[in-house]
């Protein structure tokens, strides 16, 4: 049947605030209303789609109904229910779970045009969108895992791992091929499906936690993808602009971050940079000076500028509203606190920025590195608080090929005056090696839990 021109309107009107809704979402002061228009976008698509259902039978309006249901109700669950410290696995999961939708959508239109016989252009769509939805589904679901703790952050080796992974890629473009070129099979259909699933994991089981900022949004861009290829199947407007968008923006934003780190997304994704963690170094022996909260407090009491940078020791910790409440009371001594930020801390795009955000801190005060770094020769005290691999001075050395940080630009704290480090242990972060900065001459080192630290510190600042 030929879809109405209200629906039409509908679907483009759809797309219009999908669009305005990621521009605002461009400024946290249109990010809440970005949210609301986005999703006000995809409901109005929903409903618009409910009278194209074929047949119109009761049960396909109940299904259609009911999963607008379930999903709403688990979403509004997520969004209220799970911290914001466990952001970035319910993203990854979020997003598994639209690439899986995508390779379902794509299976059933397969299925059903099977007898009818199926144009050489619609079957690319179908075979495109079965596969880069799989790879999403199931590389969203091992980044879950990771992120969770329900896996290994360190990244998971096996024995021909990169000749494995290459070959099934390679059979997998293979199979496509002959079920574009000879008609597709069903058996060999079903193949490829479970052989992208199979690759999902294995792609994503040799990287490291410290790397899911890049791994999310890249797979982010695959869901993207394949939601716009099922939309040229089903000849969905809503689909087409609304999956282009997130897959170019996704697109973006793993190449954003894989310049912030100066990798490539090849050396990301086949490094298996943090496999294997640097020996305990020299540097550290005889020179670390540890200090108490109290002795801490004394110097941040005759600071007149503090700048804090949060890692991702802070999210574990919890520690955001502790920090803001350290802020608050640094600021009423009439000290000038900032915040750093790096563009890959924490585990997913802007981890640190939410965290802090829910702590309502004032994003005017959220300073990101190539505005920060030019002021720290005139900082008096930096506070590191769980960040390691970002405020390494040793990726500054370009000269040594060993060294998985070379060239990554950071945050330039040592120039500071005093730096304080919050940290557990002298363990190395993600990249597996020492840090030099926890032994260099102007450093000391608060050694305990990041948030017990900064309730010991706001305790001792309130009584010198």
């Amino acid at each position: 049947m030929s879809t109405p021109v209200w629906i039409h309107w509908a679907y483009l009107f759809a797309a219009v605030l999908f669009i305005l809704g990621m521009k605002r979402l461009s400024s946290p002061a249109g990010a809440r209303s970005g949210n609301l228009l986005a999703a006000l976008g995809m409901l109005m698509a929903l409903l618009a789609t409910i009278p194209l259902l074929e047949g119109g039978h009761i049960l396909n309006y109940g299904l259609m109904l009911l999963g607008i249901a379930v999903g709403t109700a688990v979403g509004a669950l997520g969004a209220y229910r799970v911290p914001m410290t466990a952001m970035p696995q319910m993203v990854a999961l979020f997003n598994g779970v639209g690439g899986g939708a995508a390779a379902l959508i794509a299976a059933v239109e397969f299925l059903q045009r099977l007898e009818t016989g199926i144009p050489v252009g619609m079957a690319i769509a179908i075979v495109f969108a079965t596969v880069v939805g799989s790879i999403a589904f199931s590389g969203s679901l091992v980044a879950f895992g990771k992120l969770q703790g329900i896996l290994t952050e360190q990244p998971v080796k096996y024995p021909l791992q990169k000749p494995i992974n290459m070959s099934l890629l390679a059979v997998l473009g293979l199979i496509a091929l002959y079920l574009l070129g000879v008609g597709i099979i069903p058996w060999l259909y079903a193949v490829l499906f479970l052989g992208a699933l199979v690759f999902g994991v294995l792609m994503v089981l040799p990287i490291g936690g410290a790397d899911m900022p890049v791994v999310i949004s890249f797979l982010n861009a695959f869901t993207g993808l394949a939601v716009a290829a099922d939309g040229f199947v089903i000849s969905n407007q809503a689909m087409i602009i609304g999956g282009t968008l997130v897959g170019s923006s996704g697109t973006l934003l793993t190449l954003l971050m894989c310049r912030a780190m100066n990798r490539s997304l090849a050396n990301v994704f086949f490094a298996g940079v943090g496999a294997v963690a640097g020996a305990k170094a020299d540097i550290y022996a005889g020179r670390v000076k540890s200090a108490t909260p109290e002795e801490v407090a004394l110097i941040l009491q005759d600071a007149r500028r503090v700048v804090i940078v949060p890692g991702y020791g802070l999210a574990v910790s919890q520690a955001q509203h502790a920090v803001r409440d350290l802020a608050n009371l640094l600021g009423s001594k009439g000290v000038e606190v900032e915040f750093a930020i790096h563009p890959v801390a924490g585990r997913m795009p802007g981890h640190m920025n939410v965290l802090l955000a829910e702590a309502d801190i004032p994003y005017e005060k959220l300073k990101e590195m190539d505005e920060i770094n030019p002021t720290f020769e005139q900082t008096d005290v930096v506070l590191v608080i769980g960040a390691n691999d970002v405020v390494n001075p040793l990726a500054r050395n370009t000269n040594d090929p060993s060294n998985p940080i070379a060239g990554m630009p950071i945050l330039d704290v040592d120039k500071a005056r005093t730096v304080i480090v919050i940290k557990r242990s002298l363990s190395p972060g993600f990249a597996g090696i020492p840090n030099p900065l926890f032994a260099a001459d102007n450093a000391l080192m608060l050694f305990g839990d990041g948030k017990q630290m900064v309730l010991d510190l706001i305790a001792a600042l309130k009584r010198v």
